[in-house]
């Protein structure tokens, strides 16, 4: 680990491979991308100029800057304002990341044993998410009532009235990654979730031990639905993939 230190040192952008290769690439890749990337990639978002543009100004003093100033001894430094964007961005994303995560601790997670899961989904349907990234917060939506249903099966509560009703619910933070656009897009979830699920007056019950191929059973039936609802998979996808899975189990 580095030492911490108690001076600040602003970070030079400009200084960075990574920095530098966009700085000096985009503009030519943004030029071929309608005839080299977009067949196969899909049309060329304006956000990702937009992404891209804030990503080249930040840190940059002459971008503008706020100037900090120690009341107790007066000294004073110019502090460049960031992008704040995610992912693209290691700086404005690290920070990020690391109030996110304490936030997290802090505010949300409970005292309960919790699991991490991982979502995903096969190849043949990947392509529709890459082309309509809407789809992302329906994959989520579909492994957080996947995991919901589960779990209210899967534990014991001892008031059989509380059994599978909205009474007694896992608690889930999830996170939607979709790393590898160029170099295979993989649309998947990462979910810490709740070993049990909360009922009644702030209680919790954990959960036995089980099996999670009900789990996949109930995920490959939601993200189904949800595709077939809106009219991106047929009848017939449906039920080719069930009948390759029967014949590999």
């Amino acid at each position: 680990m580095p030492n911490i230190s108690s001076v600040y040192r602003p970070r030079n952008p400009r200084d960075s491979a990574y920095y530098c290769c966009v700085e000096d690439n985009f503009e030519t890749f943004e030029q071929v991308y309608e005839d080299r990337f977009e067949r196969q990639y899909g049309f060329f978002r304006p956000y990702v100029k937009h992404v891209i543009y804030r990503y080249l100004d930040c840190g940059i003093l002459r971008n503008g800057f706020a100037r900090m100033r120690c009341e107790e001894c007066g000294h004073e430094y110019l502090l460049a304002f960031s992008c704040k964007r995610r992912y693209f961005c290691p700086s404005c994303h690290q920070k990020r990341v690391v109030q996110f995560g304490e936030w997290i601790c802090e505010e949300v997670l409970k005292a309960v044993p919790h699991r991490h899961f991982i979502f995903s989904i096969p190849k043949i349907l990947r392509r529709y998410f890459l082309y309509n990234r809407s789809l992302l917060s329906e994959l989520s939506r579909c492994g957080w009532e996947s995991l919901k249903a589960f779990f209210q099966e899967a534990v014991p509560v001892e008031n059989p009235v509380l059994r599978g009703e909205e009474d007694a619910v896992p608690g889930a933070v999830i996170a939607i990654q979709s790393f590898g656009d160029f170099l295979g897009f993989n649309p998947h979830l990462h979910v810490l979730g709740t070993d049990g699920c909360f009922y009644g007056n702030d209680m919790f019950r954990a959960a036995p031990r089980f099996d999670t191929k009900t789990l996949e059973e109930i995920l490959r039936y939601k993200v189904f639905k949800m595709l077939l609802s809106k009219g991106k998979i047929t009848q017939d996808l449906v039920s080719m993939r069930f009948d390759m899975l029967t014949a590999l189990s």
